[in-house]
């Protein structure tokens, strides 16, 4: 793995999210450059939202469209239209180690890893920083280490687990087993909830995580290693605390329309990331992305098994969430295109309405809702899905009578509430197992064929990226790509 370090440098916070400066070091030492980072609570702080921005700082990134573009191609959510060999690499799931995109997929987790554990580092180290301060900046630190190892592991399986900023020894680390990686994300969640407040520090805007983030993303953990019994009581702990709710109101005018989900700070928001590069009067890079100016480059799959397809008559996601573009042609082509963000581009210079989602409320009734059914508790579980089904304008469903009936009802309600979003479609067709029992296939083995001609099940992992496995002596590369054992 190439060993990247950051030089963390003291910036003023404002009320908003501001750009932390950072310089790329190549072979660098194992060691902040400046270690008066951590002497005051306002430069350590710093620190930690530097991070936040350059989430957010660029198109194309891991945590921005990245991850959420590349799954989404990957699964059976939408394609690019346009030719694009990097992208078709996906679509296809045939992708090179050499792709730009996996890359970046890989590296950039890595890189925010690396500046949490220094922060982690520094502030446990600090003397000077108040006791409040320290709490909120470890939980924040490890949460964004959980974070982006259970991003990682989630993409690319077996990786280097990297908890310490020891750069020398963490290069040449060899792939840790995916069951350990989601040990140490849930040890990090755990110490980060217990750190952090469930009130939003610094601006009081939605954009640092808080106790609930940290919640929501370990009762996810728990959910896809099959803890399904601490899953629900972390889902519980979710759906149980104020400031958080379902927007459902018919009325678009109303400020609970469900149209109106990704605001910036919407009570569905629970972790959302502040674009920082507005020029031309961007929101986020989702919107400025999806809603096309003609006809749409990222088109939702259509045919009996596309997404399209897969929304029931009535369902008020589809009429708020998903965008339909009609050509000129004779006869007229319809397009369809995500549109859960409403804003291409705003008025240049205007203070952003929508901030990038991250982590949503709705998610943790449809864990929990998961959670109970594989527990065979049946009407419970339907009751949560009930929830969801509810806002979105839909009858409810009756109690299943098995877990596979129940799951078959999860899958429905999971697709078209979180499509577009963070790769939860990818990652649950991998999790789930085949409906046919076969040992080692997936229920992307089941789906993806009938709308992929060329799926094959070692494409369920990306491939490791050339960079890393030519830099990295104790690499090794996933099964079904050029170099694996």
């Amino acid at each position: 793995m190439k060993a990247l370090y950051y030089i963390l440098g003291v910036v003023l916070l404002t009320s908003t999210v501001s750009c932390n400066k950072y310089v790329d070091i190549e072979n660098p030492k194992n060691q902040l450059v400046s270690s008066s980072v951590f002497v005051s609570d306002a430069t350590a702080t710093a620190a930690i939202v530097g991070i936040y921005s350059d989430m957010n700082a660029y198109n194309y990134q891991f945590a921005n469209v990245l991850t959420t573009f590349m799954s989404a191609m990957s699964a059976d959510e939408f394609a690019y239209a346009a030719t694009f060999a990097s992208f078709d690499e996906f679509k296809n799931n045939a992708i090179s180690p050499d792709n730009t995109y996996v890359g970046i997929l890989w590296s950039q987790p890595y890189d925010f890893i690396y500046r949490s554990n220094a922060i982690i580092k520094g502030v446990t180290a600090s003397t000077t920083l108040s006791a409040a301060t320290k709490n909120q900046l470890l939980g924040e630190a490890r949460f964004v280490r959980a974070f982006c190892h259970f991003y990682l592991t989630n993409m690319f399986g077996d990786v280097p687990l990297i908890l310490t900023d020891d750069v020398p020894t963490n290069s040449s680390l060899p792939r840790t087993p995916k069951a350990d990686v989601y040990a140490a994300v849930i040890a990090d969640l755990v110490e980060a909830k217990r750190l952090l407040g469930t009130a939003y520090p610094g601006n009081l805007e939605r954009t640092r995580p808080n106790k609930t983030a940290a919640t929501l993303l370990l009762a996810r953990a728990y959910l896809y290693t099959g803890n399904n019994a601490q899953a629900e009581t972390e889902a519980t702990e979710v759906i149980n605390t104020p400031n958080y709710s379902l927007l459902k109101n018919p009325d678009q005018t109303n400020a609970a329309s469900m149209s109106k989900a990704f605001l910036k700070n919407s009570n569905e928001a629970i972790w959302q990331l502040q674009v920082v590069n507005t020029l031309g009067g961007r929101n986020t890079w989702e919107g400025n992305l999806m809603v096309p100016a003609s006809s749409p480059l990222y088109r939702i799959t259509t045919g009996p098994n596309g997404l399209a397809s897969a929304f029931e008559v009535g369902d008020k996601r589809y009429t708020n969430w998903v965008g339909i573009y009609n050509t000129t042609a004779t006869p007229p082509v319809t397009y369809y295109y995500p549109f859960k963000y409403k804003v291409r581009v705003g008025v240049s210079g205007a203070a952003a309405t929508e901030y990038s989602m991250v982590l949503r409320f709705a998610e943790a009734y449809l864990i929990r809702g998961e959670a109970r059914i594989q527990q065979s508790k049946f009407s419970d579980g339907k009751d949560d899905l009930n929830v969801i089904r509810d806002r979105s304008g839909l009858t409810a469903l009756g109690t299943p009578a098995s877990i596979a009936a129940g799951m078959t009802m999860v899958e429905q309600e999971r697709r078209v509430e979180l499509f577009a979003e963070w790769g939860h479609r990818w990652f649950d067709l991998k999790r789930w197992k085949s409906v046919t029992n076969v040992a080692g296939k997936s229920r992307a083995d089941d789906v993806l064929p009938l709308i992929k001609t060329n799926w094959k099940s070692t494409a369920a992992l990306f491939p490791i990226p050339t960079e890393a496995m030519r830099t990295n002596p104790n690499m090794v590369q996933n099964p079904g790509y050029p170099g694996a054992k």
